[in-house]
C-alpha cells in the first residue's frame, strides 16, 4: 500500500477513517472469498408443552435446552414431487418443515451424494440427494427455525458399514489428489449453504465409516480424507460441529478401536456419533458403555445419530419393509405408535441422562412414507421418476451390485412418523413432551409376542398367561387361550425341528406364541461358545503340550471356538474330556461330538456315555486330516429318574513324529424317540 503524506491531525483522521473502510472491504472480500456471507445462528429455544396429547411419556430429567431432537428427511423432497402430502393432528395439510418444528424437532439432519445420477441424468433414488436439495432442504429448515446437519457420504450413492464406494469422478485418483479433491468438494458444498443463509450446526464426514470410508481400507489414507473434510468445516462454518460417524456398537471393541486410532492421527473433530437400531445394536446399557469410553479416553462429545422404530409390522407400498413380524431382530418394544414414542424416549433418556458427554439423538428418515395406495406398477414408476424409491434401476451405473438389482421403494414406511396418508401419528409428540412428561392413564398398549423353545421329542406346555405391555412399557401378566390342540402339536413335532406360529386370545387381543421346536442339547456350553471350558471336565493321563478352548472359525465345525489339542512328543496325547449331568428326565438319550485333526499316527479314540458310572454305550472314533470331521453318536441311553448321566470322548494319540493335533466340537445330548 502506498504511504499516504499527511501530518495535520485532520489527515491522520482521515488516512483512519480510509484505513478503516479499507480494513472493512478487506474483511468483507475475504469473507466473499470463503463463501461466509451472514448466518445468524439460530438460538434453540423449546417450544411450550402440547396440550391434550393422548401419548404416554415419562418426563426426560435434566434434557438440556439445545440437546439436539433431530429428524433426517433427506427423501422429502423426493416424496413431495411424487405427490406426497403432510397432514397434522387436524387433519389439515401443512407443511412438513413447519409441522416438525412445532411439534420440537430442532435440527434437520440430510445426506449428500456428490453426484446421484447417470450420464443421461437419471437419479440413483433414494432422493436424489445431491448439494443442490441439500442446500432447499437447509433453507426450509432455517426458516423454520430449525439447524441444519449436513451428512457427507462421500460417495454417489448409498455409504454404510457394508458399502463405502468412491465417487466415480475421483476414482483412480491417488489419496494424495482424492485428500485434495474431498477438501475442494467440501468447501465448495459449505459455501452453496452459506450463500443461501443456511445455518448449519453440524457437519458429518462420512456416513457409518466403519473401517472403510470413499473407498479407502487403510486408516492412514483414511484419516486424511477426514482431516481434509474437517478443514473445510473449520473453514466455511468455524462454529459448526464437527462429526465422525459409526455403527454397530454391539461390537464392543470397535468403537474403542476407532477413537484410538482417530486420536493416533490427531484428527480434527468434536463429535464421536454412533448408530443405534435396537433391532440389531445392542442394549442402551451397552450404548452407553462403549460411547462413555470415548469420552473418558479422549474428551469427546458423543450422540445418537441415527435411530428409528417400527408402529406397524405392515408394508404400505408393495416393496418389503426392512423390519417386520418374524425374522431374527430384536423386538424391544410393541409395534405400536406407543411403541414407537417409548424406544424413542428411551434413546434421548439414555444420552442425555447416561452419557457423560451425550448432545443428541436424530431419527432416521421419519417421513419417508409410500408414494401411493393403488399398486406397485404406479409406485415405481414415481420411484423411477422422483427418486423417491432406496433405489431406482438407473442406479445399477453405480451400484450394479446392490442397488441395480434390489431397487425399488421405501423398506421404512413402516418406521416413519407419518401413516400411509400422511397424518402425522401421535408419537411425533414425543420430541416435545419429553420435556415436561405426559403421563396419561396407564392402559394395555399390546400383547408381548412369547417364544417359546421346546424340545422336538419332549413335552410342549404352553403358557397360560402372557404380558400385557402397557403404555409406560411396563409388563403385565394376562390369561390367554391359545388355538392349538395336542394333535396340532403332534403334527408339527412330526415335521421335524422348526418354527410355527401358534395364536390365542387374551380378553379381545390377538396373542401370539412362536414355537420354535428343537432337538434341544442338554448339556452346557455344547459348542464351547462361553469361550472357557465351563461345564466341562478334562482328565489329562499324558502330558499333552496344549490343552485348551481355542477362538478360531477356520478351525470350528460351527460357531469360532472348539476344544483344541497338540503335543510334539509321542504318546504324550491321552485324555478325556467330558460333563456330568443330573435330573434330567426320565427318557431316552442320544450323544453326540465331533473331532478332527492329523498326525495321530495309532490313536485310541471314542465317544462315550456312562450312567450312574456304568459304561452304557461307546463309538470308535478316528482323525485323519484337516477339514475332516469325524462326528458319531452314542444312541438308547435310557437314562431313570434320579439317574446321573457322563458323556464325554476320549483322545489317545501315539503321534507320527511331528506332534498330534486336533479339534473338538459340537458336542450334544438330546432325547430320543423311542
Amino acid at each position: 500500500m502506498k504511504k499516504a503524506r499527511l501530518s495535520s491531525g485532520r489527515g491522520t483522521a482521515s488516512r483512519r477513517i480510509r484505513c478503516a473502510l479499507l480494513g472493512c472491504v478487506l474483511v468483507i472480500l475475504t469473507a466473499a472469498a470463503a463463501g461466509c456471507g451472514t448466518v445468524p445462528e439460530i438460538k434453540i429455544t423449546p417450544k411450550p408443552k402440547i396440550e391434550g396429547s393422548s401419548l404416554y411419556v415419562k418426563k426426560v430429567e435434566n434434557l438440556p435446552d439445545d440437546f439436539i431432537l433431530g429428524m433426517d428427511i433427506s427423501s422429502v423432497l423426493a416424496e413431495e414431487a411424487s405427490g406426497v402430502k403432510y397432514y397434522g393432528f387436524d387433519g389439515k395439510e401443512t407443511d412438513l418443515f413447519k409441522l416438525l418444528s412445532d411439534n420440537g424437532v430442532n435440527y434437520i439432519r440430510v445426506r449428500v451424494w456428490n453426484h446421484p445420477f447417470d450420464k443421461d441424468g437419471h437419479g440413483f433414488g433414494g432422493g436424489n440427494n445431491d448439494i443442490a436439495s441439500a442446500v432447499e432442504i437447509g433453507k426450509r429448515a432455517t426458516a423454520n427455525g430449525m439447524r441444519l446437519l449436513v451428512d457427507f457420504h462421500y460417495s454417489d450413492f448409498w455409504a454404510d458399514p457394508g458399502k463405502q464406494m468412491v465417487p466415480l469422478a475421483w476414482k483412480g485418483m491417488t489419496i494424495e489428489d482424492k485428500s485434495k479433491a474431498l477438501y475442494e468438494y467440501t468447501k465448495d458444498s459449505l459455501k452453496q449453504l452459506r450463500s443461501a443463509g443456511v445455518d448449519v450446526g453440524m457437519v458429518q464426514i462420512g456416513n457409518e465409516t466403519n473401517g472403510s470410508f470413499c473407498g479407502e481400507k487403510v486408516w492412514f489414507n483414511m484419516q486424511q480424507l477426514f482431516s481434509s473434510g474437517s478443514k473445510a468445516v473449520r473453514e466455511v462454518y468455524p462454529n459448526a460441529l464437527v462429526a465422525l460417524h459409526f455403527a454397530n456398537p454391539e461390537q464392543v471393541t470397535n468403537y474403542e478401536d476407532y477413537s484410538k486410532k482417530l486420536a493416533y492421527y490427531n484428527v480434527d473433530y468434536d463429535v464421536f456419533a454412533s448408530s443405534y437400531y435396537p433391532y440389531w445394536h445392542g442394549t442402551l446399557e451397552n450404548l452407553t458403555k462403549v460411547l462413555n469410553k470415548v469420552t473418558d479416553d479422549y474428551g469427546k462429545k458423543v450422540m445418537v445419530m441415527e435411530t428409528s422404530y417400527a408402529f406397524t409390522a405392515e408394508d404400505t407400498d408393495f416393496f418389503g419393509n426392512t423390519i417386520s413380524d418374524g425374522g431374527t431382530v430384536t423386538k424391544s418394544y410393541p409395534y405400536t405408535v406407543q411403541g414407537q414414542a417409548n424406544h424413542m424416549r428411551n434413546v434421548i433418556d439414555t444420552v442425555a441422562n447416561g452419557l457423560k458427554a451425550g448432545i443428541g439423538v436424530v431419527y432416521w428418515e421419519g417421513a419417508w412414507i409410500t408414494v401411493g395406495r393403488n399398486s406397485y406398477e404406479e409406485n415405481k414408476q414415481k420411484w423411477e421418476k422422483f427418486g423417491s424409491g432406496w433405489a431406482s434401476s438407473y442406479a445399477s451405473a453405480y451400484d450394479p451390485d446392490d442397488a441395480g438389482k434390489y431397487f425399488g421403494g421405501t423398506a421404512v414406511d413402516n418406521q416413519a412418523f407419518f401413516d400411509a396418508d400422511g397424518k402425522a401419528l401421535e408419537s411425533l409428540r414425543v420430541f416435545n413432551l419429553v420435556r415436561y412428561g405426559n403421563e396419561t392413564e396407564i392402559t394395555v398398549d399390546a400383547l408381548e409376542d412369547l417364544e417359546l423353545t421346546a424340545d422336538l421329542n419332549g413335552e410342549v406346555l404352553l403358557p397360560d398367561k402372557v404380558n400385557a405391555v402397557m403404555t409406560d412399557d411396563s409388563k403385565q401378566p394376562v390369561d390367554v387361550v391359545w388355538n392349538c390342540t395336542e394333535e396340532q402339536i403332534a403334527s408339527m413335532k412330526a415335521g421335524g425341528p422348526g418354527k410355527h406360529r401358534i395364536t390365542g386370545k387374551a380378553g379381545e387381543r390377538e396373542a401370539v406364541c412362536n414355537l420354535n421346536l428343537v432337538e434341544f442339547n442338554y448339556l452346557k456350553n455344547g459348542g464351547f461358545e462361553d469361550g472357557t471350558e465351563d461345564g466341562w471336565t478334562v482328565k489329562q493321563y499324558g502330558k499333552a503340550d496344549q490343552l485348551n478352548v481355542e477362538d478360531k472359525k477356520t478351525d470350528s465345525l460351527s460357531g469360532t471356538w472348539h476344544y483344541h489339542f497338540w503335543s510334539a512328543a509321542k504318546n504324550s496325547v491321552s485324555f478325556d474330556l467330558e460333563q456330568t449331568v443330573d435330573n434330567l428326565p426320565e427318557g431316552t438319550y442320544k450323544f453326540a461330538i465331533s473331532i478332527m485333526g492329523g498326525d495321530g499316527g495309532k490313536t485310541n479314540i471314542y465317544s462315550y456315555a456312562l450312567v450312574d458310572g456304568e459304561e452304557v454305550g461307546r463309538k470308535p472314533m478316528n482323525i485323519s486330516s484337516y477339514g475332516n470331521w469325524d462326528t458319531e453318536t452314542v444312541e438308547g441311553i435310557e437314562i431313570s429318574n434320579g439317574a446321573v448321566v457322563t458323556v464325554g470322548i476320549h483322545v489317545e494319540c501315539e503321534g507320527s513324529g511331528n506332534g498330534a493335533w486336533g479339534k473338538i466340537d459340537d458336542a450334544a445330548l438330546n432325547s430320543q424317540k423311542s
